[in-house]
C-alpha cells in the first residue's frame, strides 16, 4: 500500500485516467468530507419543495428533481420524517441515474439491481404511481432491505422480486419501456467513504468484474422492448468496467446505440456516457451511461408455445370463474378512496400494479406484488403497514396528528393518549406524514407500528 493506502497499481491506473495534474486533486478530494443528500418523496410532494424544515437542509442538487445536499454532521435520518417516508437519504453522484434514465407516469420500468432501493425509489416517484416498476436484489437478505424501503416511501405500483437476471428475463421478454442496470462493481468511487475498500481492491477486479456485468447486461437487453432505453451504471472509475464494458456490448448487439444525455449541474454527456469524480462535483465517484435499443430490433418470443399458452390461460380462467371475490378491506379509507384491482393471496388482499399479472410471475420469488393491503387476523381482515404508508391523510377514513414527541413514541410501540376521538383504525400523521396506524379504543390509541420497524 502507498499513501492514502491505495494499492500502486490503482494509483498507475488512475493516473493514466486523469493525467499527473487531476490525479493530485483527486488525491486531495479522498481527504475531505464525504458529501450527502437526502431526497425529497415526490409521491408525497409532487413539486420536490420539502413541507416543513429538515435538519441540515442545504443547497438543492442540481441534477435531481427534489434532491437537496445535507450540510455539516446532520443526521436527518433520525427524524420521525424519515421512517415516514418523506425523504430517502442518497449519495448525491448516484441521483444521476434515475435522472438519466427519466421514468413516466404508465410506462413499465425494471430496476435490476435494485438493493438497497434508492434508484428504485427515485424512479417510482417520477412515475407518481402509474404503470409498473419491477424492482430486483438477487440476494434475500438484500431484497427484503429492498422491500422495506418501498413500503417506507409509499410505492403502490412495484413489484419486488428476488431472482438473478437470467432467472428473470424468461419471465420478461422485451416487456420493459425502461431499465436500470446499476451493476456491481469495484466500487473505486466509494474509496473516500468506505476506507476499508481501499484495501479489498485488487488488480485483477475490474476484469472479474467486467465479465459479471456484460452477462447482466446481455439478460437486461433481452427484457427490453424494442425502441426502449437502459441506463448502465456503476460505481467506479476504471475504463474495463466501464466503456468497456460498453463496447463489449455494443460489438455484440447492433440493435443498441449511445444515445446523448444532458443533467443540469454536469457536463454534457456528448458521447453517451459520463464519469463524476469527486474532486469535480459534489458526490462520489460514479459512471453513468444511456443506451436505445432500435425500433426495428427483433420482436420478442414467448417460452410457451401459443397452443399452449392459450390452454394455460383458458385454465386459469376456469379457476378465476370459481373463485370467490376478495374480501372488503376494512372500513379505513374515505369515501371514494380505492385502491385499485384488490385480489386475494393466501392471507392477504394485494392491490396489483396495472400492466402485469400473477402468471407472468409464476415461478419467481416475489417480495411484494403491488401494494399489500391488509392480512387476515382470524376472520377478519386488518389493515396492513403498507397501506398507511401509501396514503395521504385525507385519503383515510380517520387521521390524527402527531406532535414531534408523540411522533417518537408512537415509533418505539408506545400507545398514546389522544383525547377523545372516534373508535377504529386510525391514521397517525406527523407534518401531515403518514407514519401508521394506531387504533382508538376505551380513550387510548394502541399502536400498530410494526414490531420489527420499532425504534428505541
Amino acid at each position: 500500500m502507498t499513501a492514502h493506502n491505495l494499492p500502486l497499481a490503482y494509483i498507475e491506473q488512475m493516473k493514466r485516467l486523469l493525467g499527473d495534474e487531476e490525479f493530485e486533486k483527486y488525491l486531495a478530494a479522498l481527504d475531505a468530507p464525504v458529501t450527502k443528500a437526502l431526497r425529497i418523496n415526490l409521491l408525497r410532494c409532487p413539486d420536490g419543495m420539502p413541507p416543513c424544515d429538515i435538519e441540515g437542509l442545504g443547497e438543492a442538487v442540481p441534477w435531481a428533481k427534489g434532491a437537496y445536499f445535507v450540510d455539516g454532521d446532520a443526521r436527518p435520518g433520525l427524524s420521525p420524517l424519515h421512517e415516514g417516508g418523506l425523504y430517502y437519504l442518497q449519495e448525491p453522484s448516484a441521483l444521476s441515474s434515475a435522472s438519466v434514465l427519466d421514468a413516466q407516469p404508465g410506462e413499465r420500468v425494471l430496476d435490476l439491481c435494485a438493493a438497497p432501493g434508492g434508484k428504485s425509489t427515485q424512479l417510482a416517484a417520477q412515475m407518481q404511481g402509474q404503470g409498473v416498476i419491477v424492482c430486483n436484489e438477487p440476494i434475500p437478505s438484500r431484497a427484503q432491505i429492498l422491500s422495506r424501503n418501498i413500503e417506507r416511501m409509499g410505492v403502490r405500483n412495484a413489484v419486488v422480486t428476488c431472482a438473478y437476471p437470467a432467472q428473470l428475463a424468461p419471465h420478461f421478454p422485451a416487456f420493459f419501456d425502461k431499465i436500470m442496470v446499476d451493476a456491481p462493481c469495484s466500487g473505486e468511487g466509494m474509496f473516500r467513504r468506505q476506507i476499508e475498500a481501499r484495501e479489498e481492491w485488487q488488480e485483477n477486479s475490474p476484469r472479474g468484474c467486467a465479465d459479471r456485468q456484460l452477462e447482466i447486461l446481455e439478460e437486461a437487453a433481452k427484457m427490453l422492448a424494442p425502441g426502449g432505453r437502459m441506463v448502465y451504471s456503476t460505481c467506479t472509475f476504471n475504463d474495463t468496467e466501464n466503456e468497456g464494458v460498453l463496447a463489449r456490448f455494443l460489438a455484440l448487439h447492433p440493435e443498441f446505440s449511445l444515445v446523448p444525455f444532458a443533467l443540469a449541474g454536469l457536463p454534457a454527456a456528448e458521447k453517451g456516457y459520463l464519469h463524476l469524480y469527486p474532486h469535480e462535483i459534489r458526490g462520489e465517484g460514479h459512471f453513468v451511461s444511456l443506451l436505445e435499443k432500435s425500433t426495428d430490433a427483433p420482436a420478442a418470443v414467448e417460452n410457451a408455445p401459443q397452443e399452449k399458452r392459450a390452454r394455460k390461460n383458458s385454465r386459469m380462467l376456469q379457476r378465476a370463474a370459481k373463485t370467490p371475490p376478495a374480501p372488503q378491506l376494512p372500513d379505513v379509507l374515505a369515501p371514494g378512496v380505492t385502491p385499485g384491482s384488490v385480489h386475494a393471496a393466501g392471507d392477504s388482499l394485494w392491490a396489483m400494479p396495472q400492466g402485469i399479472d400473477a402468471q407472468r410471475l409464476s415461478g419467481l420469488r416475489v417480495l411484494r406484488t403491488g401494494l399489500l393491503l391488509a392480512r387476515s387476523e382470524g376472520k377478519r381482515f386488518e389493515p396492513d403497514h403498507a397501506l398507511a404508508m401509501a396514503l395521504a391523510p385525507q385519503e383515510a377514513a380517520r387521521s390524527a396528528e402527531l406532535d414531534h414527541e408523540q411522533a417518537l413514541a408512537y415509533q418505539a410501540g408506545e400507545a398514546l393518549e389522544l383525547g377523545d376521538l372516534p373508535a377504529g383504525y386510525t391514521l397517525l400523521c406527523h407534518r401531515g406524514v403518514p407514519l401508521g396506524w394506531g387504533k382508538q379504543a376505551g380513550g387510548i390509541m394502541k399502536n400498530h407500528y410494526p414490531k420489527g420497524l420499532r425504534r428505541r
